[in-house]
């Protein structure tokens, strides 16, 4: 590679025993090992554009900190980020498409975060679920079913192992108050997308068994919408906002009844934020949100709507200057409480005022999969379960996230 480019991935500022670091990680999942650059590697790294040249990489490090390279430093460098898949050429490319070709294949959306996130044999994940609803802040395991009139629930999409408690806020709700047999799953998809929706018709593998997907429905809902809903259906391999949710259901939901589910995920609107424009002014998110609600006024069985959201993602790990500091985070709990007004009101376009008014200044990463199950319910009111943050005093970096549901 005489002008190496590295691929989209994120490169995320740590301390690492006192030593300054950049973690590089792959979101899109082709890179299975995530790798720790010093700094004058990131450097290095930082400069493979495709526009730049190995000499050329050379001759600015040294301009940049005043010595040579060792022979061949930039060309081993290449070799590594190529061995592990982060730069664009031959061996990416062709990852990439033997990648497309077997999720194609495949009838099923195989596991992504198994024995990272949770345990892959069901019975340790079972005692690992139950141990989230009895833990000191979670609320006890559910009790009998006591009514139905469940419509939808907000559940966070952090680390099972960081958030697991707040989860089960929603999801003792659902075991004790749901009768739905459909749940419309709507989450965040993390990496970029060519269109605002993109939904899946495969099934949902868990440790406990598939979830299966609800095919008839998310037909219906093609043919209402009529737009393009499969074009990026490779987003879902590795993300994780709806795996756990499936874990979730099929935990609590499996031996009980049988039900379906509808896998949708929603890109960034942050380009509207932006512009300040509210996204039912975009034509593709109205005619999507539209045709959802029509689809859903016609079908017979009991649906619950899940979205699969985190809130604020603030730190030096997100780009911003201050860390854990006390007066930040409790800013940062303030305007979090602040934007539970509208969720809680059903307000779909306070709510998106509420993020844009300051540019997303926190990055709300369930924007647009909270934004389009509150447009889809059309003013059905929220009671907060639970609101909870995870601060990481590595990264000096936090995420907060919260529990809802909506009668």
């Amino acid at each position: 590679m005489t002008h190496p480019k590295i691929r989209p991935v994120e490169a995320l500022p740590v301390e690492i025993d006192g030593r300054p670091v950049v973690y590089l990680r792959d979101p899109f999942g082709y890179a299975s090992q995530s790798l720790l650059l010093p700094l004058p590697a990131f450097f290095i790294v930082s400069l493979f554009d495709g526009r730049h040249s190995v000499p050329d990489v050379e001759e600015a490090f040294a301009r940049r900190f005043g010595e040579p390279l060792p022979s061949g430093a930039v060309a081993d460098i290449v070799a590594q980020l190529d061995t592990h898949y982060y730069l664009e050429g031959e061996r990416f490319a062709t990852l990439e498409r033997e990648t497309r070709e077997r999720f194609a294949a495949s009838g099923t959306r195989p596991l992504a975060h198994v024995g990272t996130c949770y345990s892959g044999d069901q019975h340790r994940l079972r005692g690992e679920l139950d141990g989230f609803f009895t833990h000191p802040s979670g609320p006890g395991l559910p009790r009998s079913r006591s009514g139905a009139g469940l419509r939808a629930i907000i559940a966070p999409h952090i680390d099972l192992r960081v958030g697991g408690p707040c989860y089960a806020w929603a999801y003792r709700e659902v075991a004790e108050r749901c009768d739905a047999e459909l749940f419309v799953l709507l989450g965040t998809a993390h990496v970029p997308s060519s269109h605002p929706f993109i939904v899946t018709r495969k099934d949902f593998e868990t440790p406990m068994g598939n979830v299966r997907t609800d095919g008839p429905f998310i037909d219906r809902l093609q043919h209402a919408y009529g737009g393009e809903l499969f074009r990026d259906e490779l987003l879902h391999r590795n993300e994780h906002s709806l795996e756990f949710q499936a874990l979730f259901l099929q935990h609590v939901l499996g031996a009980a009844r049988a039900f379906r589910i509808v896998p949708i995920l929603v890109g960034s609107f942050h380009r509207l934020v932006a512009e300040r424009r509210q996204p039912l002014e975009d034509p593709a998110i109205d005619s999507f949100v539209g045709a959802l609600r029509r689809v859903l006024a016609e079908e017979r069985r009991p649906v619950c709507l899940v979205a699969g959201v985190d809130f604020a993602h603030v730190g030096r790990k997100f780009g911003d200057a201050e860390g854990l500091d006390p007066d930040f985070l409790a800013w940062v709990d303030a305007e979090d409480r602040s934007l539970l007004s509208p969720l809680e009101r059903g307000d779909a376009a306070g709510f998106f005022d509420a993020v844009a008014k300051d540019g997303d200044r926190r990055r709300i990463c369930g924007l647009s999969p909270m934004y389009t199950l509150l447009a889809a319910l059309g003013g059905s009111r929220g009671r907060l379960l639970r609101y909870d943050r995870s601060d990481d005093p590595q990264t000096q970096s936090a995420v907060s996230f919260a529990s809802l549901a909506f009668d």
